[in-house]
């Protein structure tokens, strides 16, 4: 399967480029019910592969992203794409304050990391989440609830490695129906491979050379 964006899609120095977990997001993305009146939110949008993608599906897109490359660079590729996509740059639910939507989806940062902060610029900005991984997914269990209308949904990619049950039991104490939709295996990219001996010793690893990717789908009753 392609990348979600075309090949017009620009990935600059320190924007993440889609890979595996894009593409898997996608996926569940295109079976959702969007058509013209849909309003999607993109959140930690990257290049704005999903953001695009979404348009192409027929919805009215807004994405986020705190990173100035990245609001440029996913504005920059909707216009090569000739999709209109609204970008705003802000701290995920925060850039779109009292705002609700049929969907929001996100590809946060997730890698478990041997830094217990988190970066605030470079290529590392895009995947470090903390000890645990979970610094980003979190807070969105914790805020994108009340992004979303009735009948709406969450759709969130992340490793494994950073825990499903944890999302899932977030999700559904935030009142979302939530459930495990996708799964992938991987093989590890080279962040992985040179942080395999430290997850070992963090306990994390449970194939020494294949990570697990999945797509959590998290809907407003």
């Amino acid at each position: 399967m392609g990348m979600p964006a075309g090949p017009y899609l620009l990935t600059p120095p320190g924007v993440y480029a889609p890979q595996h977990d894009t593409d898997l997001l996608a996926r569940a993305l295109r079976r959702e019910d969007i058509d013209t009146s849909t309003e999607v939110l993109d959140l930690g949008t990257g290049s704005g592969a999903l953001a695009v993608h979404a348009a192409r599906l027929g919805a009215r897109v807004t994405a986020v992203d705190i990173s100035r490359r990245a609001v440029l660079t996913a504005r920059l590729n909707a216009l090569l794409a000739g999709r209109r996509v609204t970008v705003r740059r802000g701290d995920l639910t925060a850039a779109v304050p009292g705002r609700s939507y049929d969907l929001v989806v996100s590809n946060p940062p997730y890698v478990p990391s041997p830094s217990a902060g988190l970066p605030s610029r470079g290529a590392a900005r895009a995947w470090d989440a903390g000890h645990d991984g979970r610094a980003f997914v979190d807070r969105i269990c914790d805020t994108a609830p009340a992004a979303l209308r009735a009948g709406g949904a969450l759709l969130i990619v992340h490793s494994a490695l950073c825990g499903t049950r944890p999302t899932l039991d977030r999700l559904a104490a935030a009142g979302l129906d939530a459930s495990v939709t996708d799964r992938a295996f991987v093989p590890f990219g080279p962040v992985l491979r040179a942080r395999r001996a430290w997850l070992r010793r963090q306990g994390l690893l449970t194939d020494e050379n294949l990570e697990e990717l999945v797509v959590i789908r998290a809907e407003h009753p």
